[in-house]
């Protein structure tokens, strides 16, 4: 049986790869980077996870497990992505194994999508493809995780921290909120959609 400060040790080794995995990269971010993050050997992480892939399945396995908690959790705020701010860095992680296609990634991406799914039957949205309607949005949201960088120097502050993160989120809620094509708009747009499908495979 494992003693108290192995466990805390083993939840700081996973932490810190957590952080690193969604800053670096699996491949940028090295045993030895992960151990002194943690505030451990190398060694002690070899106890624990065998290898750096060992490490990586444990985090992935429990990120998708915390996040899927926290969405039946937070279900009322789902569509606009609003987590609280400090599970930031557990998403960039997710969103960094859906771009490195792991499965895990994969799996959380059609289990968000699945709950959307759930989320436009309740809601009573009517849509032409309400699976394509709910991967978008879905998708649409894990980009300002993806895009945690460039959002934070552009609105001038870590939108990791609560203050960046009300407002991100904020702002989320008023593109929800308001319709951004006048029905004529959106009734242009789909006659030129159906314009290319009927010509689709045609050559220029």
């Amino acid at each position: 049986m494992s003693s108290d400060s192995d466990l805390t040790a083993r939840a700081r080794i996973r932490d810190a790869a957590i952080r690193l995995f969604a800053e670096r990269g699996i491949a940028g971010a090295t045993v030895r980077d992960i151990a002194q993050a943690a505030g451990v050997s190398s060694g002690l992480l070899r106890h624990h996870f065998g290898s750096k892939e060992g490490l990586r399945d444990a985090c992935d396995e429990w990120a998708l497990s915390r996040i899927s908690e926290l969405q039946i959790r937070f279900a009322e705020t789902q569509v606009v992505g609003a987590l609280p701010p400090d599970t930031m860095a557990l998403q960039r992680f997710l969103v960094r194994s859906l771009m490195d296609g792991s499965p895990t990634g994969r799996k959380m991406f059609a289990e968000s999508v699945d709950r959307g799914g759930f989320w436009l039957e309740k809601t009573g949205i009517d849509s032409a493809d309400p699976r394509a309607f709910v991967a978008v949005v879905a998708a649409m949201k894990m980009g300002m995780f993806l895009m945690h960088e460039q959002l934070s120097d552009v609105l001038g502050e870590d939108v990791s921290e609560l203050p960046g993160w009300l407002r991100m989120v904020r702002a989320s809620v008023e593109v929800f909120e308001r319709p951004l094509l006048t029905p004529e708009q959106a009734d242009q747009a789909r006659k030129a959609l159906d314009r290319l499908a009927l010509h689709e495979g045609e050559q220029p």
